[in-house]
Protein backbone atom coordinates (compact mmCIF):
# COMPACT_ATOMS: atom_id res chain seq x y z
CA UNK A 1 0.00 0.00 0.00
CA UNK A 2 0.82 3.30 -0.77
CA UNK A 3 0.63 6.84 1.28
CA UNK A 4 0.99 10.39 0.23
CA UNK A 5 2.09 13.43 1.68
CA UNK A 6 1.36 16.62 -0.30
CA UNK A 7 5.00 18.37 -1.31
CA UNK A 8 7.73 18.27 -3.88
CA UNK A 9 10.64 16.49 -3.58
CA UNK A 10 12.90 19.99 -5.37
CA UNK A 11 11.18 23.26 -5.59
CA UNK A 12 9.47 24.64 -8.51
CA UNK A 13 12.04 27.89 -9.22
CA UNK A 14 9.78 30.62 -10.56
CA UNK A 15 10.26 32.60 -14.22
CA UNK A 16 8.86 33.15 -16.62
CA UNK A 17 6.03 31.50 -18.55
CA UNK A 18 7.27 29.32 -21.29
CA UNK A 19 5.49 27.19 -23.71
CA UNK A 20 8.01 26.13 -25.68
CA UNK A 21 9.81 24.76 -22.61
CA UNK A 22 6.64 22.72 -21.83
CA UNK A 23 6.43 21.21 -24.75
CA UNK A 24 10.21 19.55 -24.68
CA UNK A 25 10.20 19.23 -21.20
CA UNK A 26 7.30 16.70 -21.99
CA UNK A 27 10.25 14.20 -23.04
CA UNK A 28 11.13 13.39 -19.60
CA UNK A 29 7.87 13.11 -18.59
CA UNK A 30 6.30 11.21 -20.88
CA UNK A 31 8.59 10.15 -23.19
CA UNK A 32 10.45 6.38 -24.02
CA UNK A 33 13.06 7.16 -21.33
CA UNK A 34 11.33 9.49 -19.21
CA UNK A 35 10.07 9.60 -16.09
CA UNK A 36 6.62 7.53 -16.01
CA UNK A 37 8.83 4.83 -17.83
CA UNK A 38 11.35 4.99 -15.15
CA UNK A 39 8.63 4.87 -12.89
CA UNK A 40 6.58 1.81 -14.22
CA UNK A 41 9.18 -0.30 -15.34
CA UNK A 42 11.00 -0.53 -11.79
CA UNK A 43 7.39 -1.22 -10.03
CA UNK A 44 7.02 -4.20 -12.21
CA UNK A 45 9.98 -5.53 -11.42
CA UNK A 46 9.80 -4.61 -8.21
CA UNK A 47 6.59 -6.38 -8.02
CA UNK A 48 7.36 -9.45 -10.01
CA UNK A 49 10.36 -10.15 -8.61
CA UNK A 50 10.96 -14.06 -7.44
CA UNK A 51 13.02 -15.18 -5.07
CA UNK A 52 14.64 -14.94 -0.86
CA UNK A 53 17.09 -12.04 -2.62
CA UNK A 54 15.11 -9.41 -1.44
CA UNK A 55 17.46 -6.91 -1.16
CA UNK A 56 17.12 -6.71 -5.03
CA UNK A 57 13.57 -5.84 -4.59
CA UNK A 58 13.94 -3.70 -2.05
CA UNK A 59 16.25 -1.89 -4.03
CA UNK A 60 13.81 -2.03 -7.25
CA UNK A 61 11.21 -0.62 -5.03
CA UNK A 62 13.30 2.12 -3.51
CA UNK A 63 14.13 3.68 -6.81
CA UNK A 64 10.45 3.21 -7.62
CA UNK A 65 9.04 5.17 -4.88
CA UNK A 66 11.48 8.20 -5.74
CA UNK A 67 10.58 8.18 -9.22
CA UNK A 68 7.32 8.83 -8.22
CA UNK A 69 8.21 12.04 -6.79
CA UNK A 70 9.94 12.37 -9.93
CA UNK A 71 6.56 12.05 -12.48
CA UNK A 72 5.01 14.82 -9.69
CA UNK A 73 7.73 17.43 -10.11
CA UNK A 74 7.74 17.30 -13.86
CA UNK A 75 4.07 17.61 -14.08
CA UNK A 76 4.38 20.29 -11.98
CA UNK A 77 7.17 22.27 -13.94
CA UNK A 78 5.55 21.76 -16.54
CA UNK A 79 2.30 23.40 -15.55
CA UNK A 80 4.18 26.23 -13.89
CA UNK A 81 5.63 26.70 -17.29
CA UNK A 82 2.22 26.92 -18.87
CA UNK A 83 0.47 29.05 -16.44
CA UNK A 84 -0.46 32.32 -17.03
CA UNK A 85 0.84 31.58 -20.89
CA UNK A 86 -2.08 33.84 -22.60
CA UNK A 87 -4.64 35.43 -21.25
CA UNK A 88 -6.12 33.75 -18.83
CA UNK A 89 -7.82 36.40 -16.50
CA UNK A 90 -12.10 36.73 -16.38
CA UNK A 91 -14.04 38.17 -19.63
CA UNK A 92 -15.48 37.54 -22.95
CA UNK A 93 -11.63 38.39 -24.70
CA UNK A 94 -12.36 35.06 -26.92
CA UNK A 95 -15.46 37.09 -28.69
CA UNK A 96 -13.15 39.31 -30.64
CA UNK A 97 -9.62 38.46 -30.20
CA UNK A 98 -7.60 35.03 -29.47
CA UNK A 99 -6.60 35.42 -25.86
CA UNK A 100 -3.62 32.45 -26.22
CA UNK A 101 -2.48 32.79 -29.97
CA UNK A 102 1.08 34.06 -28.78
CA UNK A 103 0.95 31.17 -26.43
CA UNK A 104 0.57 28.40 -28.41
CA UNK A 105 3.13 28.62 -31.76
CA UNK A 106 6.15 27.29 -30.56
CA UNK A 107 4.43 25.25 -28.30
CA UNK A 108 2.01 21.84 -27.96
CA UNK A 109 -1.83 22.93 -28.30
CA UNK A 110 -2.50 19.78 -26.76
CA UNK A 111 -1.59 21.41 -23.80
CA UNK A 112 -3.92 24.29 -23.92
CA UNK A 113 -6.71 22.34 -26.25
CA UNK A 114 -6.66 19.18 -23.65
CA UNK A 115 -5.17 20.33 -20.87
CA UNK A 116 -5.94 23.70 -19.76
CA UNK A 117 -2.17 24.63 -19.58
CA UNK A 118 -1.33 21.31 -17.57
CA UNK A 119 1.03 18.49 -18.26
CA UNK A 120 -0.04 15.60 -20.52
CA UNK A 121 1.37 11.97 -20.64
CA UNK A 122 3.09 12.11 -23.83
CA UNK A 123 6.35 13.00 -25.22
CA UNK A 124 7.83 16.27 -27.18
CA UNK A 125 6.53 14.84 -30.46
CA UNK A 126 2.87 14.41 -28.82
CA UNK A 127 2.78 10.77 -28.87
CA UNK A 128 0.88 9.14 -25.87
CA UNK A 129 2.86 7.38 -23.57
CA UNK A 130 3.21 3.39 -24.06
CA UNK A 131 3.39 0.77 -21.56
CA UNK A 132 5.53 -1.11 -24.52
CA UNK A 133 8.43 0.57 -23.28
CA UNK A 134 8.41 -1.42 -19.86
CA UNK A 135 11.05 -4.27 -19.44
CA UNK A 136 10.00 -6.76 -17.17
CA UNK A 137 11.94 -9.72 -18.00
CA UNK A 138 12.17 -12.16 -14.99
CA UNK A 139 16.02 -12.26 -15.13
CA UNK A 140 17.86 -10.01 -12.02
CA UNK A 141 20.60 -9.61 -14.90
CA UNK A 142 18.49 -8.64 -17.40
CA UNK A 143 16.20 -6.40 -15.75
CA UNK A 144 19.19 -4.65 -13.74
CA UNK A 145 21.55 -3.86 -17.29
CA UNK A 146 18.07 -2.37 -19.06
CA UNK A 147 17.47 -0.02 -15.87
CA UNK A 148 21.46 0.93 -16.38
CA UNK A 149 20.75 1.73 -19.96
CA UNK A 150 17.14 3.28 -19.18
CA UNK A 151 18.70 5.70 -16.41
CA UNK A 152 21.85 6.47 -18.82
CA UNK A 153 19.77 7.28 -21.79
CA UNK A 154 17.73 9.42 -19.66
CA UNK A 155 20.48 11.47 -18.45
CA UNK A 156 22.11 11.90 -22.04
CA UNK A 157 18.28 13.28 -23.30
CA UNK A 158 18.07 15.42 -20.16
CA UNK A 159 21.42 17.04 -20.80
CA UNK A 160 20.30 17.98 -24.50
CA UNK A 161 16.32 19.29 -23.30
CA UNK A 162 18.71 21.53 -20.68
CA UNK A 163 20.01 23.35 -23.80
CA UNK A 164 16.94 23.97 -25.03
CA UNK A 165 15.89 27.07 -22.77
CA UNK A 166 17.14 29.17 -20.44
CA UNK A 167 14.18 29.03 -17.96
CA UNK A 168 15.12 28.91 -14.85
CA UNK A 169 11.84 26.41 -14.27
CA UNK A 170 12.88 24.36 -16.27
CA UNK A 171 16.76 24.25 -15.73
CA UNK A 172 16.46 23.98 -11.76
CA UNK A 173 14.07 20.55 -12.53
CA UNK A 174 16.13 19.32 -15.08
CA UNK A 175 19.25 19.58 -12.89
CA UNK A 176 17.99 17.83 -9.94
CA UNK A 177 16.41 15.04 -12.38
CA UNK A 178 20.52 14.90 -14.06
CA UNK A 179 21.96 14.19 -10.66
CA UNK A 180 19.16 12.13 -9.54
CA UNK A 181 19.43 10.21 -12.90
CA UNK A 182 23.41 9.26 -11.79
CA UNK A 183 22.75 8.30 -8.18
CA UNK A 184 20.01 5.46 -10.29
CA UNK A 185 22.85 4.72 -12.64
CA UNK A 186 24.87 3.97 -9.64
CA UNK A 187 22.37 1.69 -7.80
CA UNK A 188 21.82 -0.39 -10.93
CA UNK A 189 25.36 -0.66 -11.22
CA UNK A 190 26.39 -1.23 -7.69
CA UNK A 191 23.66 -4.13 -8.09
CA UNK A 192 25.18 -5.78 -11.35
CA UNK A 193 28.94 -5.13 -9.56
CA UNK A 194 27.49 -7.09 -6.71
CA UNK A 195 26.99 -9.41 -9.01
CA UNK A 196 30.19 -9.62 -10.58
CA UNK A 197 30.28 -6.78 -13.36
CA UNK A 198 33.62 -4.62 -13.70
CA UNK A 199 32.19 -1.50 -14.59
CA UNK A 200 36.04 -0.14 -14.97
CA UNK A 201 35.63 3.45 -15.73
CA UNK A 202 32.87 3.68 -18.12
CA UNK A 203 30.38 5.49 -15.49
CA UNK A 204 28.51 8.65 -15.67
CA UNK A 205 26.77 8.06 -18.83
CA UNK A 206 27.09 10.39 -20.47
CA UNK A 207 30.76 11.59 -19.65
CA UNK A 208 29.60 15.21 -18.91
CA UNK A 209 31.39 18.17 -17.24
CA UNK A 210 29.11 18.44 -13.93
CA UNK A 211 30.59 22.65 -13.83
CA UNK A 212 28.74 23.06 -17.25
CA UNK A 213 25.85 22.54 -15.73
CA UNK A 214 25.49 25.12 -12.40
CA UNK A 215 21.69 23.99 -11.04
CA UNK A 216 23.54 20.52 -11.04
CA UNK A 217 26.71 21.69 -9.14
CA UNK A 218 24.72 22.57 -5.64
CA UNK A 219 23.14 19.02 -5.73
CA UNK A 220 26.63 17.62 -6.28
CA UNK A 221 27.63 19.50 -3.58
CA UNK A 222 25.06 17.78 -1.01
CA UNK A 223 26.32 14.28 -2.17
CA UNK A 224 22.81 13.71 -4.06
CA UNK A 225 24.55 12.20 -6.87
CA UNK A 226 25.59 9.51 -4.25
CA UNK A 227 22.87 8.80 -2.51
CA UNK A 228 19.23 6.83 -2.17
CA UNK A 229 16.70 8.65 -0.21
CA UNK A 230 14.40 6.14 1.87
CA UNK A 231 10.72 6.90 1.52
CA UNK A 232 9.75 2.87 2.56
CA UNK A 233 7.90 3.41 6.39
CA UNK A 234 8.63 -0.09 6.92
CA UNK A 235 12.14 -1.99 7.19
CA UNK A 236 14.44 -2.29 3.88
CA UNK A 237 17.69 -3.96 2.41
CA UNK A 238 18.71 -1.43 0.73
CA UNK A 239 21.52 -0.90 2.13
CA UNK A 240 22.79 -3.85 1.65
CA UNK A 241 23.35 -3.03 -2.34
CA UNK A 242 23.81 0.57 -1.89
CA UNK A 243 26.69 1.24 -0.31
CA UNK A 244 30.73 1.65 -0.37
CA UNK A 245 32.32 2.87 -3.44
CA UNK A 246 30.54 4.05 -5.95
CA UNK A 247 30.82 2.34 -9.47
CA UNK A 248 31.31 6.10 -10.91
CA UNK A 249 34.39 7.85 -12.05
CA UNK A 250 33.02 10.80 -9.82
CA UNK A 251 34.12 8.84 -6.61
CA UNK A 252 32.82 9.11 -3.34
CA UNK A 253 30.38 6.52 -1.24
CA UNK A 254 27.05 5.16 -1.59
CA UNK A 255 24.91 5.82 1.40
CA UNK A 256 21.28 5.50 2.15
CA UNK A 257 19.51 8.93 3.47
CA UNK A 258 16.14 9.85 4.28
CA UNK A 259 14.38 12.07 2.09
CA UNK A 260 15.07 15.66 1.80
CA UNK A 261 12.16 17.74 3.29
CA UNK A 262 9.46 18.57 0.93
CA UNK A 263 9.14 21.78 -1.06
CA UNK A 264 5.42 23.23 -1.59
CA UNK A 265 3.58 22.32 -4.45
CA UNK A 266 2.21 26.00 -6.63
CA UNK A 267 -1.34 26.55 -6.65
CA UNK A 268 -2.71 26.67 -10.16
CA UNK A 269 -5.55 29.30 -10.00
CA UNK A 270 -9.10 29.13 -11.71
CA UNK A 271 -9.15 30.00 -15.75
CA UNK A 272 -12.70 31.46 -16.30
CA UNK A 273 -12.07 31.99 -20.05
CA UNK A 274 -10.63 28.16 -20.18
CA UNK A 275 -13.54 26.65 -18.04
CA UNK A 276 -11.23 25.13 -15.70
CA UNK A 277 -12.22 24.14 -13.72
CA UNK A 278 -16.04 24.81 -14.78
CA UNK A 279 -18.05 24.70 -11.27
CA UNK A 280 -21.11 27.04 -11.02
CA UNK A 281 -21.00 29.24 -8.17
CA UNK A 282 -21.66 27.37 -5.35
CA UNK A 283 -24.01 28.32 -2.33
CA UNK A 284 -22.48 26.45 1.08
Amino acid sequence: MFYYKEGLINGIKPDKPDPAAAKVLQEALGGQFGEMRTMMQYFFQSSNFRGKEKQFQDLLRGVFLEEIAHVELVQHTINALLNDAGLSSPGDAGQDQAPIDEAVKHGNPHHFIMGAKTSLPIDAGGNPWSGSWVYSHGNLISDMLNNVVLESTGVLQKTRIYEMSSNQTFRETLGFLIVRDNAHQNAFAKALETLGVDWGKLFPVPNYDINKYPECRKFVDMGYHNMQFNFRLDPTRISEIYQGQTPSRNGGSLSVTEPPAEFPVPFLPEMPNEHSPGLHDMQV
